[in-house]
C-alpha cells in the first residue's frame, strides 16, 4: 500500500474510535511488513493505534510468523514481554503495512446466532447448541486490506466479530480449562454473501463465507492477559462513517470457554487457529429494504480494547 493510502487509513481509524487511544503496556502482538524489511515481522503494536516495536529485531531468533510464534508459547511470550518493557526504537504507523495477526492458521471456526439481541432482532429462538461453521483460511486478508466484491454474489453483507485467537494445542478440553488453551482476541469481519448463504449451494453456509478477502482480521493479537473481560467489550460496525450495528459482547449466548468446549468435542485446536464468535444485529441483509455492499463503501469494524479494521469495497 502506498504512503498516502496508509495515511488516509490512518486518519480514518483515529477518527472512528470512539475509546479513545491510550498508549499502554498491554501485549497486543502483530504480523508486519515494511520497506527495509525482507518478508513478514512480528512485532507489538505500542497500544491501541500506536506504532510498532519489531521483535524480531530485539531477537532474531524468534519466529517470523504468530502460528510458529504460539506454538513455542511461554518461550516466545517471555521474550516478547521483555521487549515491551525495554526502551525500544517504535517504527510510526504509517511506515509499516499491518498484516492480519494470524495468517494461514490451520482452521477458522464459526458461530452462528450466537448474540441475544440478534436473535430477538430475527425473532427467533436462542439456539440451545452452538450453530458452528468455517472459513477457508485463504479467507484471510489484513486489517486494512481491500474486500473485493466477488461477481459470483449480489449480496455481500458486513458482519462485526470478535475473534479467539487459539495459544494451545487442544482435544476435548473442558470449559474450566479453556482459557489456557487461548492466546488472546483481535477484531474480524466475517464478510458474508447472503444469496449463496440463502439460496445457492443446498443453503449450506460455507461457500457465502469464504470467498477469497472475506475475513479481515486485525490490527494486533491482544494477548487474553491485557483483557478485562473479553465478555463485557463495545463491539460496532460502521459503513460509509453511519453506525450499524452497535452492541456488547456480553450478549452472547455461549461465551468463549463454551465454544471452544464444544467445537474441541469434534476437531483438535492448534496454535493459531481463529473461532469467530458471532455477530449482533444490524447488518445489511435483515433492514428493509435490505441493503447490500457495493464499490466504494468502507467498511469499519471495532471493538473496545482491541481496536479498529478498516477494508474498502472494490
Amino acid at each position: 500500500m502506498l504512503v498516502s493510502g496508509r495515511r488516509r487509513l490512518l486518519t480514518a481509524l483515529l477518527q472512528a474510535q470512539k475509546w479513545s487511544f491510550q498508549p499502554s503496556r498491554d501485549m497486543r502482538l502483530v504480523q508486519f511488513q515494511a520497506p527495509h524489511l525482507v518478508g513478514p515481522h512480528l512485532g507489538l503494536e505500542t497500544g491501541n493505534g500506536g506504532g510498532v516495536i519489531n521483535l524480531n529485531a530485539f531477537d532474531p531468533t524468534l519466529p517470523r510468523m504468530m502460528t510458529q510464534f504460539l506454538e513455542q508459547g511461554e518461550a516466545t511470550l517471555s521474550v516478547a514481554r521483555r521487549a515491551l518493557a525495554a526502551q525500544l526504537p517504535v517504527l510510526p504507523r504509517l511506515e509499516v503495512t499491518f498484516l492480519a495477526p494470524v495468517t494461514r492458521p490451520d482452521k477458522v471456526v464459526c458461530v452462528g446466532m450466537n448474540y441475544v439481541d440478534h436473535c430477538k432482532e430475527l425473532n427467533v429462538p436462542v439456539p440451545k447448541e452452538p450453530i458452528i461453521f468455517s472459513k477457508f483460511a485463504s479467507s484471510i486478508v489484513g486489517p486494512y486490506d481491500e474486500v473485493v466484491l466477488p461477481p459470483e454474489s449480489q449480496e455481500v453483507d458486513w458482519e462485526v466479530e470478535l475473534a479467539v485467537v487459539i495459544g494451545k494445542k487442544g482435544k476435548h478440553i473442558k470449559a474450566t480449562d479453556a482459557m489456557a488453551h487461548v492466546a488472546g482476541f483481535t477484531v474480524a469481519h466475517d464478510v458474508s454473501a447472503r444469496d449463496w448463504l440463502t439460496r445457492r449451494n443446498g443453503k449450506q453456509w460455507l461457500l457465502g463465507k469464504t470467498f477469497d478477502t472475506f475475513c479481515p482480521l486485525g490490527p494486533a493479537l491482544v494477548t487474553k492477559d491485557s483483557v478485562a473481560d473479553p465478555h463485557n467489550l463495545k463491539i460496532c460496525c460502521r459503513v460509509n462513517g453511519e453506525v450499524v450495528q452497535s452492541s456488547n459482547t456480553n450478549q452472547m449466548v455461549f461465551k468463549t470457554e463454551e465454544l471452544i468446549a464444544w467445537v474441541s468435542q469434534f476437531v483438535t485446536f492448534y496454535p493459531g487457529d481463529v473461532i469467530l464468535t458471532g455477530t449482533p444485529p444490524g447488518v445489511g441483509v435483515f433492514r428493509k429494504p435490505p441493503v447490500f455492499l457495493k464499490k466504494g463503501d468502507e467498511v469499519q469494524c471495532e471493538i473496545e480494547e482491541l481496536g479498529v479494521i478498516i477494508n474498502k469495497v472494490v
